[in-house]
């Protein structure tokens, strides 16, 4: 395997003018960069990233570290972040914590271990403090993490938007499925929703669940099986999946929608524009967050570590309308 000693001695030139060819440093003439280059490119050299970011204490890599894979609105964000890492010549080093403490601690002790030049971390949803000690350039992204700058959505004005819209419908009977009331995003986009039907002087019955399919369909079962006076015509849920879930649960009750119940969701996943009907939800810009997050990490935002609020907005689609 050809190293930095062979590059030198073909060029006939230094191990350090190689390696400040390759640290990309001005200080290196450009008839003695280019015959460097050309010898690299000559012998097919391609540097050891880690044994480079060890001698300058970082590495063209960043962590991505996530409580689930298999949650769409993560996996979109892993997705986005790794091709505008790429892009930039950075590499991803994706871990998964299953949103347990213990497991997110150790994977991030593992990561800062690979020298990365910044870590991106989506906390566990129970809510967390700092448990390390690092000068790595990390924010938290869509949850709070105590000693971290957040970069999310405003949850709470995101669900006044769902409010808002099943009130302009003139639904007045309408039914709220939130997530665990352990959880942080979970009681923002509760207190948001119900705030805001609160002053339209609409009441709301609001079940509390998890972010999942199958807690919007066994909870949509039980709103919605009931007598038609009694059940609510319009159903918010925390998550798009948990509208999802209550797709499922209105169709096996032989309930149309948004006929007989209108149903929004929370996040724009990939799926809410492919189900039937297509679901109205309230989407969160994720290529947006992504990018901002690696700006913040990587230093090209050119600011301090800080939160950083984004807002969402609300897509209407098929879900919802009935009635005036």
């Amino acid at each position: 395997m050809v190293n930095i000693k062979d590059v030198a001695a073909r060029a006939n030139v230094s191990v350090g003018t190689v390696s400040r060819v390759l640290a990309k440093n001005e200080t290196v003439g450009k008839e003695l960069r280019e015959l460097v280059e050309a010898t690299i490119r000559e012998l097919n050299f391609r540097p050891n990233g880690v044994a480079r970011g060890l001698r300058r204490s970082r590495t063209d890599m960043i962590g991505l570290v996530i409580p689930d894979i298999t949650n769409p609105f993560f996996a979109e964000l892993a997705k986005h972040v790794e091709a505008i890492a790429s892009q930039a010549g950075f590499s991803v080093l994706l871990s998964i914590t299953n949103d347990d403490p213990k497991i997110e601690l150790a994977q991030i002790n593992s990561l800062l271990k690979s020298y990365p030049t910044g870590l991106i971390v989506v906390p566990t949803q129970f809510g967390a403090s700092k448990g390390w000690s690092s000068d790595v350039a990390t924010v938290a992204v869509d949850r709070r993490f105590a000693g971290l700058p957040l970069i999310s959505v405003n949850h709470y004005r995101g669900a006044g938007l769902a409010a808002a819209h099943l009130v302009a419908l003139g639904h007045e009977r309408i039914a709220y499925i939130a997530g665990s009331a352990d959880a942080p995003v979970s009681r923002e986009r509760r207190a948001g929703f119900l705030n805001l039907l609160g002053t339209a002087g609409v009441r709301c019955e609001a079940v509390e669940g998890h972010f999942d399919y199958a807690s919007g369909e066994t909870l949509g079962r039980f709103l919605l099986d009931r007598p038609p006076h009694e059940r609510p015509t319009a159903i918010a849920t925390a998550s798009d999946q948990q509208a999802i879930g209550l797709l499922r649960a209105a169709s096996d009750l032989d309930l149309k929608v948004p006929d007989d119940v209108s149903i929004i969701g929370f996040d724009d996943i990939p799926l809410a524009n492919l189900v039937t009907p297509r679901l109205t939800t309230i989407s969160q810009p994720v290529e947006q967050i992504a990018a901002r997050a690696f700006a913040a990490i990587t230093g090209t935002d050119n600011g301090p570590l800080q939160d950083d609020y984004l807002e969402a907005t609300l897509v209407v689609r098929g879900s919802t309308a009935p009635p005036r």
